[in-house]
């Protein structure tokens, strides 16, 4: 299974611009699929991550249950979400649109970074046990709150194998 790696950017003062990073492979618990976030290249914190339930490979069309691979940014956020928090990856952009176009395909949408479901949270760090996201990257309740404060919209972020 691949290695997925998300790394987002942010700057010193915890603001839009410096990074954040997500690694792991696609697995789940047992393989450790992870995110990070981190300030001019250091490590402030990692995190075990679930992904879409079908996590070999980049998303190229509505429905796969893949996690998108590629640059982005996190361009908004909810906090009264379906899951708990969500900040949302600006997925597709143009390159992965030209794609999908050229397959006859919808790219989808709607890719988040998230909590868990809502009246879910007692789950924690368990849900992890399996990929089960349609797509998005998944956290505990808590850790979504603790990212939710250390990254902004405008963050870039790398999504990658």
């Amino acid at each position: 299974m691949g290695a997925y790696c998300l790394d987002a950017v942010r700057d010193g003062d915890g603001a839009d611009g410096g990074e954040a990073v997500a690694c792991g492979s696609s697995g789940g618990a047992e393989e450790g699929a992870h995110a990070a976030v981190a300030d001019r290249g250091q490590v402030i914190k990692s995190y075990r991550v679930a992904l879409g339930g079908d996590p070999v490979g980049a998303k190229t069309r509505q429905g796969d249950h893949k996690t998108p691979e590629g640059i982005y940014v996190l361009d908004s956020r909810n906090a009264h979400s379906q899951f708990h928090k969500s900040i949302h990856i600006s997925y597709p952009n143009a390159r992965d649109r030209a794609a999908a176009r050229a397959q006859g395909v919808s790219p989808g949408g709607d890719v988040f970074v998230h909590g868990l479901p809502n009246g879910y949270g007692w789950v924690g760090a368990s849900h992890r046990a399996k990929d089960w996201t349609d797509g998005c990257i998944a956290v505990t309740d808590e850790e979504i709150e603790e990212i939710w404060k250390a990254v902004g919209d405008g963050t870039a972020i790398e999504i990658r194998q």
